[in-house]
């Protein structure tokens, strides 16, 4: 037996709604009323049609997609401020060659794309796929015949470039492409300087983002010093100042630059929308300190004792040849351009706010 509306529910439709079919003079009047508006309304009226397909086209397919190649720690922290989980103003993809990564990464609300950049072939799936890239993944260790090259960025490139390209890409650098400055304020109009293998590739890398942002990408460089913070793995001083790793006596010692982690991250969303063509922005907060000086500042928050100091002379016999890497170079980098430019306000201006237990509330 057919299902019937219960007899207190039946309503005719005449005696609910009055409804009567257009004449047509009506019809022509409502065709001539839209053409007039069409003719000479300064904003027309847009139907959704082939010809303006975003307009057709449901509003999850509208979201700008932004792919994020080195999804580490900061490429997390740079999703979360573009709204992951729950992003509603872009749809997140990521680089991984894990597939263990896969399940956090779909955890996170983005979108995991397996692919190695130490295989050019796995890459392939990256062309035309987002409007949007953040690359922070870094250069291969030293490869023999290819101590200045970045084959990782290269590949990058080659796969974005196969269909359309990206509006804009931000890659993250090193501000060890600036050499040993003699604890000089520096600020980006410097020439680059790099004295060890690492930082060669990133000036490699570099170049070669800017070149290809003169085919219309707009490209911004963020170099970036020591990143910190206490829920980062290895993100604090602790560890070492547990070890009592020595640092250089005062007057031998060096500047050292530093940016929190979530700082990190907000200059490169900002970056995203906010970077001028083919610009490189210092990306390190406002501590002026040196070396010995920041590990005993963080010591002194951690209660721990202070690092024993030695000679550089001393150093350059007990000390790992990676630590002595840093302890030769000493700059101050001038951030002024990141604020201006990226507008970004310090939420951990100074390392004491990023290392405090206070400032881990923020």
């Amino acid at each position: 037996m057919p299902w019937r509306m219960p007899a207190a529910s039946r309503v005719s439709f005449s005696s609910a709604v009055k409804l009567r079919p257009l004449g047509c003079t009506e019809i022509w009047k409502l065709i001539f009323s839209v053409s007039l508006r069409a003719c000479f309304d300064p904003e027309p009226l847009i139907l959704p049609s082939n010809q303006t397909p975003l307009g057709a086209l449901p509003a999850r397919f509208r979201r700008q997609r932004v792919l994020i190649v080195g999804c580490g720690d900061v490429g997390l922290r740079t999703a979360g401020q573009l709204g992951a989980p729950k992003s509603q103003r872009v749809r997140l993809l990521a680089l991984t060659s894990s597939p263990e990564r896969v399940r956090l990464l779909r955890a996170c609300g983005i979108t995991p794309l397996l692919g190695d950049l130490d295989d050019a072939a796995s890459l392939k799936r990256l062309a035309g796929v987002a409007h949007r890239v953040i690359h922070l993944a870094p250069p291969p260790s030293d490869r023999r015949g290819a101590s200045e090259r970045d084959p990782r960025s290269l590949a990058l490139v080659h796969a974005l470039r196969l269909r359309t390209p990206p509006q804009a890409l931000v890659y993250g650098s090193t501000t060890g492409v600036y050499g040993d400055c003699g604890g000089r304020r520096v600020d980006e109009t410097r020439l680059v300087n790099p004295h060890t293998p690492r930082a060669q590739r990133r000036v490699d890398a570099e170049n070669l983002m800017r070149f290809w942002g003169r085919s219309g990408v707009r490209v911004s460089v963020l170099r970036i010093p020591g990143i910190y913070a206490p829920d980062r793995e290895g993100g604090t001083p602790r560890e070492r100042l547990l070890k009592g790793t020595p640092v250089l006596l005062a007057k031998e010692d060096v500047y050292t630059n530093h940016i929190h982690a979530n700082d990190l991250a907000r200059a490169c969303a900002a970056a995203l929308w906010r970077g001028k063509p083919q610009r490189v922005v210092n990306v390190t907060d406002d501590t002026d300190l040196k070396m010995g000086d920041y590990f005993d500042l963080a010591a002194a928050l951690y209660g721990l004792p202070k690092p024993p100091r030695m000679s550089r002379s001393d150093a350059n016999t007990a000390l790992p040849l990676m630590l002595l890497s840093f302890m030769n170079e000493s700059r101050r980098l001038d951030n002024t351009r990141m604020k201006r430019e990226l507008k970004i306000q310090l939420r951990y201006p100074h390392v004491r706010d990023g290392l405090s237990p206070q400032g881990q509330l923020i």
